[in-house]
């Protein structure tokens, strides 16, 4: 199985820092899928408005379109999810995700802002019909180091938590139709 890790903005790296435990993780618990992380910040992005796709938006839906899971981690400035994020959610065709397994993951300035995952990212993963992992992970900027590590030991307790039922979400998907 094809598994996309989002990072899913184009600003700092603790999201990308969050990616790369989980993909540790998850490996940990099955070393069969295979795992790439696709960094937002790596594409030239564009707005969808019906002008002709760019080389990387073309890029980023085939992988989106081929993986068959996704942990989507994301940063929360002002109380939303990135516009980039979103304008890439606007560009799948709606069954692109449908019946794949996803997790969330996202990291913020406050710690009133969890509950934009489950407000803004959960209804749109929802709408794609993924199998969204009822846990997800929220960071606080104070949960890292200065070079982005990981330090709070209840959140890798919570990441590996992730990894092992995003892995179980994985093999319940392999009976499910396909989509392609």
């Amino acid at each position: 199985m094809k598994i996309l890790l989002v990072d899913g903005t184009v600003f700092g790296t603790k999201t990308g820092a969050i990616l790369r435990q989980i993909e540790q993780y998850i490996t940990e618990y099955n070393s069969d899928l295979e795992l790439e992380i696709l960094y937002f910040a790596d594409l030239k992005h564009q707005i969808l408005d019906g002008s002709p796709l760019n080389e990387d938006m073309k890029m980023m839906i085939q992988k989106f379109e081929e993986a068959d899971g996704y942990i989507i981690s994301t940063p929360i400035y002002q109380a939303s999810i990135p516009g980039v994020l979103k304008n890439a959610f606007d560009m799948l065709d709606p069954k692109a995700m449908r019946y794949k397994p996803v997790s969330m993951v996202a990291n913020g300035g406050t710690y009133q802002h969890h509950l934009v995952v489950e407000n803004q990212l959960r209804p749109i993963l929802d709408y794609f019909r993924c199998l969204v992992t009822p846990n997800y992970v929220y960071t606080h900027a104070s949960d890292f180091d200065e070079n982005d590590n990981i330090i709070d030991e209840s959140i890798h307790t919570r990441l590996r938590e992730l990894a092992y039922v995003f892995v179980q979400y994985c093999k319940l998907s392999e009976t499910l139709p396909d989509n392609k």
